[in-house]
């Protein structure tokens, strides 16, 4: 028997670590190495579902909330904004933004239009520019344009006519555009206008830049001058007066009119500002009886001009929702 071959009778009845040793230590390592590196990339890369977050602007809110269930996650409403672009319930923002990586179950907050403002045109005519500044500005309308125009009728930087019209709905931020008087001549001379016929004396007046006032039909019996002509004003021709100072006549009722005065008057009526349209009544009371010159609803701030024509004394009461605001005598 040699000197190796108890060391090989003793290796038959072990564990022959020559042998194994190594690949046992390698399996070992690698298995460890495997282990580890799981556990690591499972800090840093969780095991769960990441969602992108789907392109909800320029969607209804319901078929954003189904977008958003298919993609698993839930809609919440952030805010309600009118809108000049996007129509009434329809999403004009979200926040996370389209794109991104997200948990499932992860809430989209949106911003969602109210559709566009509406406002009424208020009625600025006869306002000064300042005045009608001041309510543009109150509604978020825009003075765009501002032209000055020649008129007798409305004094100098009073506003003559606007665009859009009154009383029109409009968007916020609408551009308007407005015709300020330059105002009538500070003095005119008084045209004369007796002995002539009424319709050429109203064209005198208006060549003139004469604004005519009260105008009195009055019966003078049989004698009387044709129906029609003037047989009197104030203030007489010739004078120098103030460009807004009003030119009434006397015109006759015709030579077979007898008994009560006739009078023509002009009444304007501004609806005060209330929070809802006004119910409006005018009532005129002269010799002839009692009636309704006018009975509608108006919107606040609108103006109401009549031409009326009273037999005698009259009065003219002015309601507003069935109360009783004005008395005038005419």
């Amino acid at each position: 028997m040699s000197a190796d071959e108890p060391r090989r009778q003793r290796s038959a009845g072990g564990f022959d670590w020559a042998t194994w040793g190594f690949p046992l230590a390698l399996a070992l390592a690698t298995g460890v190495f495997v282990w580890f590196g799981k556990t690591l990339f499972g800090l840093i890369a969780p095991n769960e579902t990441i969602v992108i977050i789907p392109q909800l602007v320029g969607l209804t809110l319901p078929d954003a909330q189904g977008q958003a269930s298919r993609s698993g996650l839930r809609i919440t409403v952030a805010a309600n904004e009118t809108s000049n672009t996007y129509p009434n319930g329809v999403v004009m923002g979200q926040q996370p933004e389209h794109g991104k990586g997200v948990r499932p179950g992860r809430a989209v907050a949106v911003l969602v239009s109210s559709g566009v403002k509406l406002v009424s045109m208020p009625d600025l005519r006869y306002d000064s520019l300042r005045q009608a500044r001041l309510e543009l500005g109150r509604l978020k309308l825009q003075l765009a344009k501002t032209h000055r125009v020649d008129n007798d009728q409305v004094p100098a930087d009073a506003v003559v006519a606007q665009a859009p019209i009154p009383l029109t709905s409009v968007r916020e931020g609408t551009a308007v555009t407005l015709e300020i008087s330059k105002g009538p001549p500070p003095f005119i001379k008084v045209p004369n206008l007796t002995g002539t016929d009424l319709p050429a004396a109203l064209r005198r007046a208006h060549e003139a830049h004469v604004q005519l006032g009260q105008i009195v039909w009055t019966p003078f019996g049989h004698a009387g001058p044709p129906r029609g002509r003037v047989v009197r004003q104030s203030p007489a021709a010739g004078l120098q007066a103030d460009s807004s100072q009003y030119v009434s006549l006397q015109v006759s009722a015709g030579p077979g009119e007898t008994g009560y005065t006739v009078r023509q008057v002009h009444a304007t009526v501004t609806v005060p500002q209330r929070d809802s349209d006004v119910e409006v009544k005018m009532v005129a009371h002269d010799a002839t009886g009692t009636w309704t010159t006018y009975d509608s609803y108006a919107r606040a701030g609108q103006k109401l001009d009549f031409t009326l024509t009273f037999v005698g004394g009259g009065t003219l009461d002015t309601y507003l929702n069935n109360d009783l605001v004005n008395e005038a005598n005419v």
